[in-house]
């Protein structure tokens, strides 16, 4: 990485290429922040959108001379996997240094990292002025009308360094992120392309495979299921075509995530095809044993040890305002909220609300809420 002793400050122009979900999102946040935001995207409609958010000017609409002119400080590239590359190599070329102009800090937010990075030290353009960064956010909506200037607030946004990229813009990139509200990790783009294949990317590919399963799945079948399939298979309701395009990707890592889960399905398999036999439910004890190592391991509230909670239910009646006056009554009794979920009673016009509690809250907040009228499951 080239050395210099400039720290940049985060101070616009900034161009986003791509307003969908993400790029709208940045130009909300930005644009909150008082910095001036510019917008381009290959769908007039998808920039008008964004603009009508206030997510940003579209590109398209300053004078010939004043476009002549645009000189951006950073460039983000908000697109698809597949055209991530193709846009920053553009972006490098069109705002490459002029007399008074740095040139623009480029860097693209795509799911992998691999692929640009290749693709931009493979052409001719200035790959000192790139750097990759990927923000772990999201929404299972898409488009502009789906944007949220604090999106990122709170989230991971890894910044991917190579040997090339100047120290400066490395800087502009990290100070991009911390002015939208995430904390930043760096990894190489060859750490970052295997971590999420199997935090993020196995676990799209085991959702849709499971939710497969349930194509012949009779429907009276379908409506006894409860929490624990709906929360497996909710991310299988996926865009598929932004999901092709990741998979092909980051194909290698994933298959490489894929061999381990083969062989612990083929271990369970083995095993349930003669559960009688010597051993086999120790087996099984193991491979259970082992998920819930596993699940131990993911960090806990803002990052920390996982703790365990007091869980305790509560019936909620499926009308207007029953939840909040039931979160009411906890912020009355003075405990916080760790944990909420809710799950809807098949049939019946009652949910059922699970609410997680420092342990040492738990009997307090069941006779709470039980003098209060609720009805609370322990």
């Amino acid at each position: 990485m080239t050395e210099t002793t400039m720290t940049p400050m985060l101070e616009g122009p900034v161009l986003v290429v791509g307003a969908g979900l993400l790029g709208a999102s940045i130009g909300l946040g930005l644009r909150a922040a008082g910095l001036e935001v510019y917008l381009q995207d290959i769908s007039p409609t998808v920039e008008a959108v964004a603009e009508d958010i206030g997510a940003g000017t579209r590109l398209d609409t300053l004078e010939p001379d004043e476009r002549e002119s645009f000189t951006p400080q950073l460039v983000v590239v908000a697109s698809p996997p597949d055209i991530a590359g193709k846009l920053c190599i553009q972006a490098l070329r069109e705002y490459a240094p002029s007399p008074g102009y740095a040139g623009a800090t480029v860097t693209d937010i795509a799911s992998v990292k691999v692929q640009p990075l290749e693709q931009v030290l493979a052409s001719d353009a200035d790959a000192s002025r790139y750097v990759g960064s990927h923000p772990m956010a999201g929404r299972e909506k898409t488009g502009p009308v789906a944007a949220r200037g604090e999106l990122f607030q709170a989230r991971p946004w890894i910044i991917c360094e190579h040997d090339d990229a100047r120290i400066e813009c490395v800087r502009l990139v990290r100070a991009l992120a911390v002015e939208l509200g995430s904390f930043v990790t760096t990894l190489s783009a060859e750490e970052h392309d295997e971590t999420v294949a199997l935090i993020s990317h196995l676990p799209q590919a085991m959702s849709s495979l499971l939710a497969t399963r349930l194509q012949e799945t009779p429907l009276y079948a379908l409506g006894l299921a409860g929490q624990g399939l709906r929360d497996t298979v909710r991310i299988a309701a996926s865009d598929p075509a932004l999901w092709v395009q990741i998979f092909a990707a980051n194909a290698a890592p994933i298959v490489k995530s894929l061999y381990g889960v083969r062989e612990d399905l083929n271990r369970l398999i083995e095993t349930l095809e003669d559960p009688l036999a010597s051993g086999a439910r120790l087996d099984l004890a193991q491979l259970m044993s082992e998920g819930n190592a596993g699940v131990a391991r993911i960090p806990g509230k803002h990052g920390g040890v996982p703790t365990a909670f007091a869980t305790l239910t509560v019936l909620v009646d499926d009308e207007p305002g029953t939840l909040a006056r039931m979160l009411a009554d906890i912020g009355d009794l003075g405990i916080n909220l760790e944990d909420l979920r809710l799950e809807h009673s098949t049939g019946a016009p009652v949910g059922m609300a699970e609410v997680s509690v420092n342990p040492a809250k738990h009997d307090y907040l069941v006779d709470g809420l039980t003098e209060r009228g609720w009805k609370v499951v322990k």
